[in-house]
């Protein structure tokens, strides 16, 4: 319902009743303003038009009682001429609008629509925080979608399998924290979980720290390294971009698979090593096998099982509730106060497409709860009236400092160039304002 109409007299009820309904809008009469009360509560969608002179119970104390159901309801109040003093005493306690007889239709119309846009806001909101709330702290599996209530059992089905896995989906979407999932399922959630991104270490490392090393293997193998692989014994490796990872080293990891054993570089023995191998790809790997980039015995090798992770594109209704967790999760993070997330943030979840997966929305997120996309506080500004103007500059400095590492990501050198000035300067202004340039890196 778009209208609650509350006027005692039938005639002017009606009438506006009907001029209403005719600009499109819903609208539920009402009599008196004891009947509207017996019907409105805080879940109403709508916005409250009512007269001020009625019997037993008036358009002001009307007011008051629904603002003790709900303080962000909108309420419009139309009077006489001898009202308007009791009129704007209301708009000071929180009523929305008041509009003097006579008024202009198209007056009215445009009060109630305005009020919609704001009830509809406040409405949406409460369900971000609402799902947020119910999200918790952690950054769990998120979703109610069909295919991420299929991906969550599936999991459940192979944490105790001890099978290796593959887990493939587009970048962003979430999948070393699948791995992680299926290992603090499994029975090997108390030993270690590692991680090791293969696309990013360089091809000169990259078999040291797989396999470790023994002193003086190579120029600069000053002492002995455990690597990553013996490191995980007892628990989960994770291999992410295993589709980076070169012919030569492709041999030596299939060998780990079929063996489970390691020989570190400079070793004569092999080491027996009890893992699970959990690899993903953000492509297909049977492709890179059709064309010879990746060796079709590892890719079965790894593909005992595999799991398939949506991208957010294809989960649209999981987009608000994501959302909702980022946000609250965000402005606890950077110690502010949830925003108000205003229309157009609403309407780029529903309309984005959202290539870079929940990685893009959570980074977005934690820009809204900045501020620096659009939203507004949902608390009134601090009043810095009884601040000296260095002390106002220096709350300015503080702020505009922690909005440039948040957009950076924690990035030092990125934030320096963004505020145009010397990486000392920086680092002193941190110091006298108390920042952390650590809180504000994705993933702490």
């Amino acid at each position: 319902m778009d209208v609650a109409f509350i006027d005692d007299d039938e005639i002017l009820r009606a009438a506006n009743t009907q001029a209403l309904m005719l600009a499109g809008l819903k609208v539920a009469p009402y009599g008196s303003a004891q009947a509207a009360l017996e019907e409105i509560d805080a879940s109403f969608a709508g916005v409250v038009v009512s007269d001020v002179r009625m019997p037993r119970i008036d358009g002001l104390e009307l007011f008051r009682r629904l603002k003790r159901i709900d303080p962000h309801l909108p309420v419009i109040l139309i009077t006489g001429h001898g009202d308007i003093a009791m009129a704007v005493e209301a708009m000071r306690e929180g009523a929305y609008d008041f509009l003097a007889k006579p008024y202009a239709g198209d007056r009215l119309l445009g009060s109630i629509r305005h009020a919609l846009e704001k009830r509809r806001l406040v409405l949406e909101n409460r369900e971000l925080k609402r799902t947020a709330q119910a999200g918790g702290d952690a950054f769990p599996l998120i979703g109610a979608d069909p295919a991420m209530e299929r991906l969550r059992q599936t999991l459940h089905q192979l944490a105790d399998a001890d099978v290796d896995v593959l887990v493939e989906g587009e970048t962003g979407s979430g999948k070393e924290v699948v791995a992680n999932q299926l290992h603090l399922l499994s029975h090997r959630a108390q030993r270690p979980f590692v991680a090791v991104n293969c696309g990013a270490l360089p091809e000169t490392m990259i078999e040291s720290e797989l396999f470790g090393h023994e002193a003086g293997a190579f120029t600069g193998a000053a002492k002995k390294r455990v690597g990553r692989i013996a490191f995980a014994h007892g628990g989960t490796l994770f291999l992410d971009e295993i589709e980076a990872m070169s012919p030569a080293l492709q041999v030596k990891l299939l060998r780990v698979l079929e063996a489970r054993e390691v020989i570190p570089l400079g070793a004569n023995e092999a080491r027996k090593v009890d893992i699970r191998v959990v690899a993903a790809s953000k492509i297909d790997l049977l492709d890179l096998v059709r064309t010879e980039k990746f060796r079709e015995d590892l890719y079965y090798r790894l593909h005992v099982a595999s799991v398939r992770i949506p991208a957010l594109r294809e989960r649209r209704s999981d987009v608000p509730l994501l959302f909702g967790h980022f946000l609250a999760h965000a402005a606890k993070r950077f110690r502010r106060e949830p925003p108000l997330v205003e229309r157009s943030v609403l309407d780029h979840l529903e309309g984005h497409d959202w290539p870079g997966n929940v990685r893009e929305l959570m980074h977005y997120a934690e820009r809204v709860a900045l501020g620096l996309e659009g939203a507004r506080p949902a608390q009134p500004a601090a009043d810095v009236s009884h601040l000296t103007l260095p002390q106002r500059m220096d709350a300015f400095e503080a702020d505009q400092i922690r909005a440039a590492l948040a957009a950076s990501q924690g990035d030092v050198q990125a934030t320096v160039k963004e505020l145009g000035i010397p990486r000392k300067t920086f680092y002193d202004k941190l110091h006298r304002h108390g920042i952390d340039q650590n809180a504000f890196r994705v993933g702490k």
